[in-house]
């Protein structure tokens, strides 16, 4: 079993990487240049790093990287700077998930295959009622003019809701919101929730990235957490902010 991870070089696409590798896990990861990454990472025989820039692959690179992989999570990000924020590419999340399913369909694998995407509280699920105050509203229609990250983060799920959706054959998807991250040494407890319990801009909680990436993790290798959760958002808090 193999997954491929795009964004593993970040804060918790590292996290990830180590998790899946402790659970016995091959890794393929594609990043733009492994310095970042840690010796244990880059000398581990299960991990096959691949240098590149996720949109820069031909589609016929990309359907290559694909062939082979059981699943397929993305950390990907924009940097916390101006260049990051306003800078090209503006929909990087969104293009590399339209792209990475893409290349999954033209393989035309055997087994489906689960994509897992790393989101945002910020985002709502659109699938399900979400309680969002009006001031929520307000703020969220700010920042979809102001921050482009963030109707990226929109976009790349609503792709993965409207345009896969709950019965295709080949993808199945879970969208992670995590909020608030931290960042710990140690995985804690934490908790699951269908959506938000708390609000993303007013009330925010938190949870620390080495949890983020252990709840992805057990989609990826734990069949019963998988079944859970496909189809949705869910929303990933530690125990201790609840």
């Amino acid at each position: 079993m193999t997954t491929l991870i795009v964004g593993a070089s970040g804060a918790t696409g590292r996290l990830l990487v180590e998790q899946l590798l402790q659970r016995g896990h091959n890794v393929k990861i594609i990043v733009r240049t492994a310095n970042s990454l840690p010796e244990s990472v880059k000398n581990n025989k299960n991990v096959s790093v691949i240098q590149a820039s996720i949109l820069d692959l031909s589609d016929a690179e990309m359907t290559q990287h694909v062939k082979g992989c059981s699943s397929i999570a993305s950390c990907l990000g924009h940097n916390i700077s101006f260049k990051g924020i306003y800078g090209k590419p503006h929909r990087l999340v969104t293009d590399a998930t339209r792209r990475l399913c893409r290349a999954i369909k033209e393989n035309d694998p055997k087994a489906s295959v689960k994509f897992v995407l790393m989101n945002t509280t910020g985002n709502s699920n659109r699938d399900l009622p979400e309680n969002i105050s009006f001031g929520q509203k307000c703020v969220t229609w700010l920042l979809r003019l102001l921050l482009p990250p963030h109707i990226d983060n929109e976009q790349a799920a609503d792709f993965l809701r409207t345009e896969i959706g709950q019965n295709d054959k080949i993808i199945e998807w879970v969208a992670v919101r995590p909020d608030g991250l931290v960042n710990e040494g140690e995985i804690t407890e934490y908790e699951i929730h269908p959506s938000p319990t708390r609000s993303a801009i007013f009330d925010a909680g938190t949870v620390s990235r080495i949890n983020v990436g252990s709840f992805m993790a057990e989609l990826i290798t734990d069949q019963d957490v998988w079944m859970k959760w496909k189809g949705q958002m869910p929303v990933i808090y530690n125990k201790a902010s609840m």
